[in-house]
């Protein structure tokens, strides 16, 4: 039986279904805690997320919970936190993961914050990872955060928490209107609208998790859930650089492509934003870069159009709706100057300059503004390229071309001091190498490029050491077998002993830690789980006819367990002495099993037949008998009313322990009816048969 967590004291150790053994806690949420237990049967350490007892009579909770088992349980990635089990206790549910050695990121964003572009960018790839493979198949997680993702003491990223998750596709009452469930500050704004979500709403919040990190705050904070959900769907926005000018520019562009406020603007999945991210870290141009330039292109464009409007507008008179010379009405005209389409230059043409009375030409209201806006853009214009030819000459202050140094084989430092005397901005990459690590491989502009400092960057990838090693899939496999397979890639191993599984063959792998396909550093330290392969022994000899304590200590000197005892009757062994065990006496079984074992109880007595008698008559002759006597009413015909019409057991000749309880069928008669019949009504009171214990 599972007992509840420790309210205080000196209480043992909480154990939940026989098996896990509370240790301490190490979360707490808003509808559940989590504790750092120990598996018994695997000898591990794991992370039991218990639902709180008042949420689980509440059928929508421990559906959530019970959500969040079967959705995780179904997904095997290593970046995806997985679930061993799930059950029910005396008053509540939980969850059995596993225990991740680490920290949340939430932790590290409140003490770490800005994070590095390229750290930034490495776990943000690592989650898309592990949305992209829950989306293929059918999950969407739904409240992506920091606190739902984990880091390893070795920098593994994990993501866990499915406790909203869906299906894709799913019939899902609980994003309507009214019921939004999630993280405010993570919300998606289809999301924060009730309206139904699917990949790229966690494309979003995983969008506003790497925005947090490289900047140290989230893009939208207000007092109340319902303000940031309201300028998540309303509100642009800060650029990261305007935090941050450290950001670069294409790390920039990837986060706002990913928090594009609508889906279809966002990245199609998560598995086209972790390739956009993997294009960054290689010093690749970004996808996301393609789209601001068009969103730039199509600026210039208008731009372009609005210089020439007032061109076109007066190249003929044309009458107005008041006839020759008339203006047009005033409404369009205050169209035009507020930047409506050209449907209005087209049907109703500016008319020309004409004399006013005074002798003087008179312009119309429409046309000046026109000519204003297009003398603007035509100065910027001009300021924009006598800016770009004087710096491109040498003047203003700013350097003319300069050549890229040769950094190539330098370490970083040398390299960053090279490149900080030449004037560049420097950016590092790192890239798995056989080369000493810290050493610069390649750059990009290459050494001997003539490019204009402090405006483009310089790339340096530099070596990070040997690529991670990905950890074979070794269960099920004799251990000589998985040491062999792991020794082949680079890795070291350590044994640790476990109950083996009844009915499994012994020294069988029964779990890695990390799991299989995790990656991990070359010559890492796999834990290999295998059962203890104890030689099998014999249950004692000469065990019938001996005492009850000297039986249990025989049992126990053999290395197995004492298991049930159950009193029998015995014509020939005496009160107290063992009858027999099971299994059986010199049985061949595994050190540890649980012996069950038999004691008489005396000869017992016979069960008297009492049937046909009173009731009263009945229960003497039982009592007498050293038996217990139950009742149970029955009806039946009123010949035999109040006694016994049957028994169990039944007097047959065999024997059982005094004390045992006999039930007798008493006879209460047939039933009772009683009508009433005032004008046209009835009633009809029946008695109903009833237990009766003694």
């Amino acid at each position: 039986m599972s007992r509840q967590p420790p309210s205080g004291g000196d209480a043992p150790p909480p154990i939940y279904n026989g098996r896990y053994e509370l240790r301490n806690q190490v979360a707490r949420g808003g509808t559940a805690q989590v504790y750092l237990a120990r598996d018994l049967l695997l000898d591990r350490p794991v992370a039991l997320k218990v639902l709180f007892p008042e949420l689980s009579t509440d059928s929508s909770f421990v559906d959530r919970f019970r959500r969040e088992a079967q959705a995780a349980a179904n997904l095997s990635h290593p970046n995806i936190v997985p679930v061993f089990d799930w059950g029910e206790s005396e008053r509540t549910y939980f969850i059995v993961m596993e225990y991740v050695d680490g920290q949340a990121l939430s932790t590290i964003i409140r003490g770490q914050a800005p994070l590095p572009p390229m750290r930034a960018a490495a776990i943000a790839a690592d989650i898309a990872k592990a949305l992209s493979y829950a989306h293929r198949h059918g999950v969407v997680h739904r409240d992506v955060k920091p606190g739902n993702v984990l880091l390893t003491r070795d920098g593994q990223v994990k993501v866990t928490d499915f406790g909203i998750a869906r299906a894709i596709g799913a019939d899902d009452n609980v994003t309507q209107t009214g019921l939004v469930m999630g993280t405010a500050t993570y919300f998606s704004p289809e999301q924060a609208q009730g309206f139904g979500v699917d990949g790229r709403s966690d494309v979003y919040s995983l969008g506003v998790v790497l925005y947090e990190m490289l900047t140290g705050s989230p893009p939208f904070t207000a007092d109340t859930p319902v303000a940031i959900a309201y300028k998540h769907v309303s509100e642009s926005p800060v650029l990261p650089r305007e935090h941050e000018p450290r950001i670069p520019t294409s790390l920039e562009a990837v986060t706002l492509h990913a928090m594009a406020k609508q889906p279809a603007e966002r990245y199609a999945t998560a598995e086209d934003f972790h390739a956009d991210l993997e294009r960054f870290a290689q010093g690749a141009p970004v996808l996301a870069m393609a789209g601001l330039a068009s969103v730039t292109a199509g600026a210039a464009m208008g731009a372009t159009q609005a210089m020439a409007t007032p061109m076109t507008a007066i190249e003929a008179p044309a009458p107005g709706p008041g006839g020759p010379g008339g203006a047009p009405p005033a409404d369009e005209v205050a169209a035009l100057a507020a930047g409506g389409n050209n449907s209005l230059a087209a049907d109703h043409r500016p008319e020309v300059v004409r004399p006013s009375l005074g002798g003087t030409p008179e312009m119309p209201k429409h046309r000046w503004i026109g000519w204003t806006l297009a003398g603007l853009l035509l100065a910027a214009a001009l300021v924009l390229l006598l800016d770009y030819g004087g710096r491109k000459l040498g003047y203003f202050g700013a350097p003319a071309y300069t050549t890229v140094p040769s950094v190539v084989g330098d370490n970083l430092q040398q390299a960053e001091i090279k490149l900080a005397r030449s004037q560049f901005n420097f950016e590092a990459v790192a890239r798995y190498s056989k080369i000493t690590k810290d050493t610069v491989i390649s750059t990009n502009p290459v050494a001997g490029t003539e490019i204009e400092a402090k405006i483009t960057k310089v790339l340096v990838y530099y070596s990070g050491g040997l690529a991670p090693v990905r950890v074979p899939s070794v269960e099920r496999l004799k251990l000589k077998l998985a040491e062999k397979a792991l020794t082949a890639k680079g890795l070291n191993f350590k044994v640790f002993r476990v109950t083996p599984t009844f009915g499994e063959p012994l020294g069988i792998v029964q779990q890695t830690s990390p799991g299989p396909n995790a990656l991990v550093s070359p010559g890492a330290t796999i834990s290999l789980y295998v059962d203890e392969g104890r030689a099998s022994v014999p249950v004692p000899n000469n065990l019938i006819g001996q005492p009850l304590h000297t039986v249990k200590n025989a049992i126990r000197s053999a290395g197995l367990k004492v298991g049930t005892v159950t009193p029998v009757v015995s014509a020939t062994i005496p009160n107290g002495d063992v009858t027999g065990t099971q299994p059986g006496e010199r049985s061949l079984t595994t050190a540890g099993t649980p012996v069950n074992i038999f004691v008489s109880g005396g000869p017992g007595v016979a069960v008297p037949s009492v049937v046909g008698l009173t009731a009263g008559a009945a229960e003497n002759k039982i009592i007498a008998a050293g038996l217990l006597p139950e009742e149970l009413l029955q009806q039946g015909p009123l010949a035999t009313e109040n006694h016994v019409i049957g028994q169990n057991p039944v007097a047959s000749g065999g024997r059982v322990l005094p004390h045992t309880p006999v039930t007798i069928i008493i006879n209460q008669g047939p039933p009772t009816t009683t009508t009433t019949t005032p004008k046209t009504t009835s009633t009809t009171t029946t008695t109903t048969p009833k237990k009766k214990k003694s």
